[in-house]
């Protein structure tokens, strides 16, 4: 229950105890009041009224006529307009903060340089608005240095990495060297890439959080990509003897970026065929589906724990399922693919049932027919 509906159902219950002793107190005063001043003023002094006897009213009707009169036609109304206006008066006073609530629900951590706005009147709700304008300045800032020294150390880490990769693909290309130390060196080279691969997503992601990346907006077809990436999971599927299939490839034109669009494919079929079982299966299609394209992609397998599919497209996150096997990943690929699903107008949704299947959705907006290419 909002604050509104409970002060005003407060105000309410307080104006009708109210009316209630007004009539209490009219009664006495029109009723019992008099009786008593009439036998004071025959008597000299106070004594009960005779018993009433059952032939006769104790009370004239008519006054109990003017009393359900008087709270009707004046208490009533007047209750009604004090609610009315009570509620008038708790809307204006409140609507600071809804609209302090609609502002702090926009703001997310790629809109910290925004600012709450505030009335200028200097009342405790102006007050709460600077205390957390300040606050967002203060996130801002701790966010900007974190993403200005992950792009920092990442681009720096690149050089090295490079010269590394290169010195250890020379030993291996020499023929003297012994297999003990072909073998290590390979090792070393494959965990090179690796952190190279790590490298190069910080980066990206470091560069779109700063909104560095332009992305260049052209009529893709959508279905070209989805079959090409059905030949490439063919291939990556024929070490652990994956079934692939592409069940529905539907022509769709949207307006995108096609080396980003491919990297999101392909990072979904990678992690498609990882974390897979041996003999599992791969099922993907492509349809069209309300004004947009629907790509779908779903694997058997471990499956992901229904904790945990709120956080898997967080930057470094693995499952369970993933630390408990042999699977090469950094927890990267999800992440960027929901940045450039992001950064296309699109959704993606993740569902799971663990050891059974796992379906990853990706919708994104048809091009304008002035768009497509013929």
């Amino acid at each position: 229950m909002t604050i509104r509906a409970r002060l005003s159902l407060w105000y309410a219950g307080v104006l009708f105890a109210t009316l209630m002793l007004m009539g209490t107190l009219l009664y006495y005063q029109l009723v019992l009041w008099p009786q008593r001043r009439e036998l004071r003023a025959h008597t000299g002094r106070y004594r009960p009224p005779p018993p009433v006897r059952d032939d006769e009213e104790a009370v004239d009707p008519d006054v109990f006529e003017d009393v359900s009169g008087i709270v009707m036609w004046c208490g009533v109304p007047a209750a009604l307009l004090a609610v009315a206006g009570g509620w008038w008066l708790m809307r204006k006073s409140l609507a600071p903060v809804a609209a302090l609530s609609q502002a702090a629900e926009r703001i997310n951590e790629r809109h910290l340089h925004e600012r709450l706005p505030r009335s200028g009147s200097g009342d405790e709700l102006d007050r709460l608005t600077e205390v957390f304008n300040a606050m967002l300045a203060r996130l801002d800032d701790s966010f900007t240095r974190i993403r200005d020294f992950t792009l920092h150390a990442s681009h720096e880490l690149k050089t090295p990495l490079t010269v590394l990769c290169g010195e250890t693909e020379t030993v291996l290309r020499d023929p003297a060297i012994a297999p003990a130390e072909r073998e290590r060196a390979a090792s070393q080279l494959d965990e090179l890439r690796r952190l190279a691969r790590i490298v190069d997503g910080l980066t990206l992601l470091a560069k779109a959080d700063a909104g560095l990346v332009a992305l260049t907006l052209t009529p893709v077809h959508l279905d070209d990509l989805t079959r090409d990436l059905y030949a490439d999971t063919q291939l990556l599927a024929q070490a652990s003897g994956l079934a692939v299939e592409l069940s529905a490839c539907e022509p769709a034109t949207v307006p995108g970026d096609p080396h980003r669009l491919r990297q999101l494919l392909l990072n979904l079929a990678d992690n498609a065929v990882k974390y897979n079982e041996p003999g599992g299966a791969i099922d993907m299609a492509l349809r069209r589906l309300e004004g947009t394209a629907q790509f779908t992609i779903a694997n058997t397998g471990p499956g992901i724990p229904p904790t945990d599919l709120h956080r898997v497209c967080d930057r470094f996150f693995r499952g369970d399922p993933a630390h408990g096997t042999e699977v090469e990943g950094c927890g990267l690929g999800l992440s960027i693919a929901q940045w450039i699903v992001a950064a296309h107008g699109g959704s993606l949704h993740i569902a799971s049932v663990p050891t059974q299947r796992t379906t990853v959705t990706v919708r994104l907006p048809l091009a304008a027919p002035a768009l497509a290419p013929s």
